[in-house]
């Protein structure tokens, strides 16, 4: 959804004073992704309305006064990620508290704090001890074929809590929790240890064996009141990715996107963690988008039968990496739900934290690998299954833990996530702001990088034009691929009307071997923006870019 922005003020002249001449507007490449900028503020009238209805989850901006902060504590707000200025707020007087932040200018975002439901579509199973004989699962993937190695990169499983007196984690070692850990209640609360038990069940000579049995395993409760709420769901991943780099496993979803809760997604893959998601149960309903999974940068697993096979109630989708097993899967629950301590379970969420044990097992052999190498990796390496190369059932394939261990090394993609303007500058998600290409002394730059339409629809570059000076920039991909150069006053390269004829400066593609260049008149320093993206239409591409600054007067043009 592209977003409108704010007042777009017409002036060109100043763009050509910085960057050269605009460039023709009428065959600009269509972006086939969404621009990373907040949705609309709410008017005070929908603000009362969800604020009465629901908690509410606000971001600061990164500028905003201490009294901000003051204003939210006296109204009883609940920080949830300091990192990313997030706080969480409920009661009547949320939406008074809010306008006084606004009127402080310091509100970025505000949305409702939306519950989403784990689908465990869980039944009964009658008790047997051991059950490793019934996991089919196992031979599936290869998980039989190698010896897991010691514990090392963590997971952790945001979810309903762990329950840490089960035989299968009362003992276990390396095993921790994040926060504090509830399993009564509502039939939803055994799912996070059943989750827990498909990453890492230790082999104790009782109930099951995980796919990962000596893993690190980190278990956060995003469900305080039974219910998993954004607001803890980004408190868990946050907490997980600032405590050490690893995997996350998110088996829960819902059908709204959230701002926020995707701003946390890429802060965690920023970091260096892989966020693993459940595909959806979603089949028989139509197959409506599934939030996390269809963010960009999230792995997302779609379930598979004994015979390899998509299962009947598994999400069907373009965001779909890999599938794994998720019928029939053995897992362990609180004993309150069954007195054997287990039973069978069908859904997507039992087929993520298979891929997210595998990848942890992955990264420990392969340390060298950063997170962008093993998300492809992953789904790269899948074993392919139902229709010949990737489809929306089961993505590439079907998870293979040997495989995996062995494929080649994708190359990096650099500066992940680098999606649109606001990824990439200082003080947008990140404090500092991502490398400049060029500038700074450096005059001239050469790199490969990757695209995917649904998982990293575009890479934007900062470049710092010295005074009198022009950019040129060449790519050479895989596929129709487009390039445009930005102003140092865009907000979003998803811009449209007046802010964009004010900001984009060329725009050249799809082709396989786009230009666009651009000139600072200027006697300042100005920054742009280079941004690369894929034709419509195309699925996946790499390329290579390379882009040079040299001398620039009128005279030379």
């Amino acid at each position: 959804m592209r977003r409108s922005l704010k007042r777009a003020v017409a002036a060109l002249g100043v763009a050509t004073a910085l960057l050269g001449p605009p460039a023709a507007h009428a065959a600009v490449p269509a972006h086939t992704g969404r621009a990373f900028v907040p949705p609309r503020l709410p008017s005070p009238g929908e603000l009362e309305l969800f604020a009465r209805e629901s908690p509410v989850i606000l971001q600061l901006t990164p500028a905003a006064p201490r009294a901000a902060e003051a204003v939210l504590r006296a109204a009883g707000a609940e920080p949830i990620a300091p990192q990313l200025r997030i706080w969480r707020l409920r009661g009547p007087g949320s939406a008074r508290a809010i306008a006084k932040v606004q009127r402080l200018h310091a509100l970025r975002v505000v949305e409702p704090d939306r519950t989403l439901r784990a689908r465990p579509a869980l039944a009964a199973w009658p008790p047997s001890d051991p059950l490793s004989a019934q996991q089919w699962w196992v031979p599936a993937i290869r998980a039989d074929t190698v010896v897991p190695p010691p514990a090392g990169v963590p997971v952790t499983d945001v979810d309903t809590g762990l329950d840490f007196s089960h035989p299968e984690f009362a003992a276990r070692p390396n095993t921790v929790a994040l926060n504090a850990q509830t399993t009564t209640g509502a039939e939803d609360e055994a799912h996070g240890t059943a989750v827990a038990s498909v990453i890492g069940a230790p082999e104790n000579g009782a109930g099951i064996v995980g796919v990962y049995p000596q893993a690190a395993l980190q278990a956060f409760d995003a469900s305080p009141d039974e219910l998993l709420d954004h607001s803890s769901i980004i408190n868990g991943v946050l907490a997980a990715a600032s405590r050490h780099a690893g995997v996350i496993n998110l088996s829960l979803g819902g059908p709204s996107r959230d701002f926020i809760f995707q701003e946390a997604i890429a802060a965690a893959f920023g970091k260096g963690s892989l966020v693993v998601a459940a595909a959806g149960n979603e089949e028989a309903n139509g197959n409506p988008v599934v939030y996390p999974a269809s963010y960009p940068h999230v792995l997302t697993v779609a379930a598979t039968t004994e015979g390899d096979a998509p299962t009947a109630f598994s999400s069907s989708s373009n965001t779909v990496d890999l599938a794994a097993p998720g019928q029939h899967i053995p897992v362990a629950v609180p004993l309150w739900m069954n007195p054997s301590g287990y039973v069978r379970a069908d859904g997507t969420s039992f087929a993520a934290p298979l891929v997210s044990g595998a990848a942890a097992w992955v990264w420990i052999v392969r340390p060298k690998l950063d997170v962008t190498q093993l998300f492809e990796l992953m789904r790269r390496s899948a074993r392919d299954v139902w229709r010949p190369g990737w489809d929306k059932d089961t993505g590439f394939g079907v998870l293979d833990v040997l495989n995996a261990l062995s494929f080649p090394a994708p190359t990096v993609d650099p500066q992940e996530p680098n999606d649109d303007v606001y990824l990439v500058k200082p003080n947008g998600l990140f404090r500092d702001g991502t490398a400049f290409i060029l500038g700074g002394g450096r005059h001239s730059a050469s790199f490969s990088a990757r695209l995917d339409a649904t998982e990293d629809p575009e890479d934007v570059f900062r470049v710092a034009l010295p005074p009198h000076s022009r950019l040129r920039v060449r790519v050479s991909a895989t596929a129709a691929t487009s390039v445009e150069l930005w102003g140092p006053k865009t907000r979003t390269v998803y811009e449209k009307g007046a802010a964009k004829r004010r900001d984009l400066i060329s725009a050249r593609g799809p082709s396989r071997t786009p230009k666009a260049s651009g000139t600072n008149s200027s006697g300042k320093t100005r920054v742009a923006y280079v941004d690369v993206f894929l034709g419509k239409g195309v699925l996946d591409g790499s390329y290579s870019l390379r882009a040079s600054l040299s001398r620039y007067s009128p005279s030379n043009r």
